[in-house]
């Protein structure tokens, strides 16, 4: 199944030195493992803001769900999740 998930992040402000460093790095090496399993399809910044559009391709619900508690800054997101559909005027599908 394909999402697009939103992921808009506040890290607290107080938050610096090394437990933000150490923050981030786990959150970029958990994001580039699931990358590489070819379940966090792919990832966009958006232009001006700390956020991303991001596209999963899991088995289901319930897998997306553990994905995204498990990402180390999952406290300081909000996130929009809208599950896709192939749409039939997509020329990839011909």
């Amino acid at each position: 199944m394909l999402f697009a998930v939103r992921m808009d992040v506040s890290i607290p402000q107080d938050m610096h030195g090394p437990a933000k460093a150490e923050l981030l790095a786990a959150e970029k090496e958990y994001s580039q493992d699931l990358q590489r399993k070819g379940e966090w399809r792919s990832i966009w910044r958006c232009v001006g803001e700390y956020a991303n559009i991001s596209i999963f391709d899991v088995s289901g619900n319930e897998r997306l769900h553990e994905i995204l508690w498990g990402l180390p800054l999952f406290p300081y997101m909000t996130m929009d999740i809208t599950p896709l559909a192939v749409h039939p005027s997509d020329i990839a599908l011909g």
